[in-house]
């Protein structure tokens, strides 16, 4: 079952009222969109960042454990957030 982004859904709502909200429904699309965008450049980025840890080991002072482990964080929250879970 596909659910609604919570921001697509409010800016459906906010659609049908009065001038100011059209701009907001718009405003809450336009985030939506680069949001999606940064979680697949943030997905690809960690996909990549993986294979180097796995192909090339640990780099001494690079911080893997503590960059990977906050994409891999914000990856989950934005798939959760989504409905969607990897």
């Amino acid at each position: 079952m596909t659910q609604q982004p919570e921001a697509l859904r409010l800016a459906d709502e906010l659609r049908h009222w009065r001038s100011p909200d059209k701009e907001a429904a718009a405003e809450l699309r336009r985030l939506h969109e680069v949001n999606q965008e940064l979680l697949e450049a943030l997905k690809d980025m960690n996909s990549g960042w993986k294979y180097i840890r796995h192909s090339y080991g640990d780099l001494y002072g690079v911080g893997w454990d503590r960059a990977q482990g906050k994409a891999d964080a914000a990856i989950a929250k934005m798939e959760i957030t989504q409905g969607k879970q990897t």
